[in-house]
């Protein structure tokens, strides 16, 4: 018998065979469809159906992303991947970390000098017919990303808010075949790739203390997620030392 293909299996956090994701699977109908748009199926729903935000940790099994309906880059790519392999399609992951400077404007700025430097990242590699590619563009949903878009429509160049962009206007983010990013300018180091999350989490972690480990946990991704729901509905903070963004009031000055 043949060895499982690595790039197929299931995994404690890649737990494609868990109920709620292979209902999910079955109820789109995604099997029926061709590969081209099982992997755009997959993708639009992790990008707009799982929302922006901070889930307690990254090595979270896909089920639990799912159950939380949010997720950042590296808990929504932990879906990805299990949606992608429950429908047919091979996938890894390729590891990073980045500049804190990405999150600021998300991180309240009371946490974000006390924040590590470089922050754990990941994006998806998906096999297509045409080879491998990269998807990185399902981090932000629409809504935030628009959000963003129109605070800062005279820029084209942002690392922050979540973003890290020299085209916000008009970031490759929809699946078209071609490679997706929407944080690739803020890459610090590369770790290389890894057929699933538990490889990747057994050697990479964050640079979290015991108590830093508890805070986040428990009240600064709280923090965090709130920021994020108000910068969705159009209220984006400013950052020091940057300009403010376009059509804001002045009671969003000091938004915490």
């Amino acid at each position: 018998m043949p060895a499982p293909d690595p790039l197929m299996i299931a995994t404690p956090i890649l737990n494609l065979d868990h109920p709620s994701i292979a209902r999910l699977v079955k109820e789109r109908g995604w099997k029926s469809q061709s590969k081209y748009d099982r992997i755009g199926a997959a993708y639009d729903f992790v990008r707009n159906e799982i929302a922006f935000g901070y889930n307690r940790a990254d090595d979270i099994a896909a089920s639990k992303v799912l159950a939380d309906g949010f997720g950042q880059c590296n808990t929504k790519g932990t879906l990805l991947m299990a949606l992608l392999r429950a429908v047919g399609v091979r996938c890894r992951l390729h590891g990073f970390t980045i500049h804190k400077a990405l999150q600021r404007g998300v991180v309240p700025e009371l946490v974000y000098p006390n924040a590590p430097d470089e922050i754990i990242h990941s994006w998806v590699e998906v096999e297509t017919e045409n080879g491998w590619i990269n998807l990185e563009g399902f981090i932000l949903d629409a809504k935030f990303l628009s959000a963003l878009q129109s605070s800062f429509a005279d820029t084209s160049s942002i690392c922050g808010y979540g973003a890290a962009t020299d085209c916000l206007t008009a970031p490759p983010v929809e699946w078209t075949g071609s490679d997706t990013y929407i944080q690739k300018t803020g890459i610090a180091h590369d770790f290389g790739k890894f057929d699933s999350p538990d490889e990747f989490y057994r050697t990479h972690h964050q640079s979290f203390s015991a108590v830093q480990g508890l805070l986040y946990r428990h009240v600064i991704r709280h923090w965090m997620n709130a920021r994020v729901s108000r910068i969705r509905s159009g209220q984006v903070p400013r950052i020091p030392g940057l300009a403010l963004p376009n059509h804001q009031h002045e009671d969003t000055r000091h938004a915490s």
